[in-house]
């Protein structure tokens, strides 16, 4: 009890020192040159560090001690978002590595975690699992740890985000103790329960889900976006492996996406988090796929070049929306203002609440609604348009979008309809502002930020031997992958 009430004092100190500016320096830190960051004006580098601190608070104070499950969205009630799980399993070591908070603390959460997700009960009951088959249902009750309800689908991109920690914390926590032992025992058994080859009725793609109602969702991953990721794991299984035709199958449809838009040529994803959700536990740079070696570009710079279409559709606001410029962008999935349709001076103007707003070739949802995370996720693509962004963001209406745990998921400054709203709040002046952080957007905003300014989750999984195999297997090579023919 006395150790505990030390670490959690320790931590607490060591917080308030790096909030104030003191000249701390965290063991990361210490052992790794930030890339950047060191040339940076001191007042962005104190927004970075305050950024990724509040936001890894964000996971650490919404988790359920016990079970590690993660809300879908907080502060206030919500089911859990086990998508949210792998965010935060992966955020742990970036806190312990900052001096957030002990190892020893990352430990414990990462172990409960574990545990619950290891013992979980999977059947193909409707209210009766967690999940079937290895894979895990896309919303969990944050306390019983089962279904959240009927309408909710056992999820293959969402299992897969959930692995994508689940993997970061095998690799991480490699030290010779029974208890890291455990975590990657654990971790193991985690990922080679989940039956790939179960979820391709259709093969060689992989479905989107399953129901115990509807079965198998009619829905397949085919064609560049965050599902990159689950063939990725898929081809990697050292149990269920798919094939790896179905790498191909997934990259089929890619020439109706592959242009020009708004100045930059590249595979277009309209949302930024199709980009950025892979790419927090892979780094591209340097290495390429059949796809990629034709196009001569590696998905990195492919999702840089995504990052400054976005901001160059911003400037152009053919919308018209209020506020949008070189320093005010960002459109991913995220919540919005709710299922409005305004009438005003200038038109009418369709609102939404929560959806995939996106700026591409494949298609434009924007009503004016910008999520932070959109840039704050692409800050290792392109440091030098983001901070900008996000600077700005926080100087022109920080008072009402940035608290506690970093920026809200939202804010709209053109919607000010006084009516009454599903989520958020009206701020005199300003618009609609979000009062929730959601965790599959405050993901991406943190290990984005320790992967630009120290490569640290990318270092973890480059020794994770089922991610290499399951790149391999996909066909990369190069860089850090090797030039060896890759595994067939």
């Amino acid at each position: 009890m006395h150790d505990k009430l030390f670490r959690t004092l320790q931590a607490t100190v060591l917080t308030t020192l790096l909030v104030l500016g003191a000249g701390w320096q965290s063991p990361l830190a210490a052992r790794t040159p930030d890339h950047g960051y060191a040339a940076m004006p001191r007042q962005q580098q104190q927004l970075v560090d305050d950024l990724e601190q509040r936001t890894f608070e964000w996971f650490w104070q919404s988790a359920n001690p016990k079970t590690g499950l993660v809300p879908d969205s907080y502060p206030g009630h919500s089911f859990s978002s086990i998508a949210a799980v792998g965010f935060g399993l992966t955020a742990y070591g970036v806190g312990a590595e900052r001096g957030y908070i002990t190892r020893e603390q990352a430990i414990e959460r990462t172990l409960a975690t574990l545990r619950f997700f290891r013992h979980a009960p999977q059947n193909d009951s409707e209210d009766d699992a967690a999940g079937y088959h290895g894979f895990y249902y896309h919303f969990l009750d944050m306390q019983t740890g089962k279904r959240a309800m009927r309408s909710v689908e056992l999820s293959s991109v969402d299992t897969t985000l959930l692995l994508g920690g689940v993997l970061f914390a095998e690799s991480y926590y490699d030290r010779d103790t029974p208890q890291e032992k455990e975590i990657r025992q654990l971790a193991d058994a985690i990922y080679r329960d989940v039956d790939w080859t179960w979820m391709q009725p259709r093969k060689p793609l992989i479905s989107m889900g399953w129901t115990p109602g509807g079965k198998f969702i009619p829905a397949d991953w085919k064609g560049y976006d965050e599902g990159m990721l689950v063939y990725i794991l898929a081809l990697g299984s050292p149990t269920h492996p798919v094939e790896p035709d179905a790498w191909a199958a997934w990259l089929s449809t890619n020439p109706r996406t592959w242009g020009k838009f708004y100045g930059q040529t590249f595979l277009n994803f309209a949302p930024l988090f199709g980009h950025q959700y892979t790419e927090v536990w892979v780094d591209f740079r340097g290495i390429r796929d059949a796809w990629s070696r034709e196009h001569d570009l590696d998905y990195f710079e492919n999702s840089r070049r995504a990052t400054y279409a976005q901001r160059a559709y911003a400037i152009a606001n053919s919308g018209g929306w209020t506020g949008y410029g070189a320093n005010m962008w960002g459109l991913t999935a995220s919540n919005g203002p709710g299922d409005f349709v305004v009438k005003s001076a200038t038109g009418e103007h369709h609102f939404d609440g929560y959806t995939a707003r996106g700026a591409g070739l494949d298609y434009i949802s924007d009503d004016g609604t910008i999520a932070p995370t959109a840039a704050g996720g692409s800050i290792a693509f392109a440091p030098e348009i983001v901070i900008p962004a996000l600077q700005e963001m926080k100087r022109r209406y920080g008072m009402s979008i940035y608290n506690r745990y970093g920026f809200v998921d939202a804010f709209n400054p053109s919607f000010h309809a006084k009516t009454e709203l599903r989520t958020g709040k009206l701020v005199p002046e300003l618009g609609w502002v979000d009062t929730l952080q959601l965790g599959i957007d405050q993901g991406p905003i943190v290990l984005m930020i320790e992967n630009w300014r120290s490569d640290f989750v990318w270092k973890v999984m480059k020794k994770n031997p089922y991610m290499r195999k399951g790149l391999e297997r996909a066909g990369f090579s190069g860089s850090w992958l090797g030039a060896e023919t890759p595994t067939k």
